[in-house]
């Protein structure tokens, strides 16, 4: 486990995710602000959950597998992500569309907040969404980030907010 909150568990994904992770991503609504595609199968699910250990020895964090403590449902994924590009830190989330609207993602992102900041010393944390995404802006806003500027978003029109520690 990497942190709880009230109605949550964060925790490492593992390959075991591998049909809810493929599940995920084969939802075109979930998709559709995201600029991914869906895995061609199951296995190749399973291979990218193997290989992204990497990312969690590399940095310490990364993108967590969210539970629901109640019936440890498997809601999505949210988490933080270094680019070596940018060198920033970016906070994401994805949640199945059932769990939407029941303010999990804020309560995940917020407690991943507390993490960059308190554990991992992340000084700046960033959120970018397309702009038509209006439900991860409200929960970027609710956290408290601030609209920074406007970016190319695979030849839509993308935004990105910020905060600092």
């Amino acid at each position: 486990m990497i942190t709880s909150t009230t109605q949550l568990i964060l925790r490492e994904l593992t390959e075991d995710d591998k049909q809810h992770f493929y599940d995920l991503n084969l939802d075109p609504d979930v998709l559709q602000y995201t600029g991914d595609s869906v895995f061609e199968s199951v296995e190749a699910s399973r291979l990218f959950l193997v290989n992204y250990q990497d990312v969690y020895k590399r940095y310490g964090f990364g993108r967590w597998a969210v539970m629901r403590t109640e019936d440890d449902a498997f809601l999505g994924w949210c988490g933080l992500k270094y680019s070596e590009d940018t060198g920033q830190v970016d906070l994401g989330f994805r949640l199945f569309k059932k769990y939407w609207g029941n303010g999990y993602a804020t309560e995940a992102a917020q407690a991943c907040v507390v993490l960059a900041f308190e554990k991992f010393s992340v000084q700046t944390l960033v959120g970018r969404a397309m702009r038509a995404n209006g439900a991860s802006i409200r929960v970027l806003e609710k956290l408290g980030f601030v609209f920074r500027e406007f970016f190319d978003f695979e030849g839509k029109e993308g935004v990105i907010y910020s905060m600092k520690k």
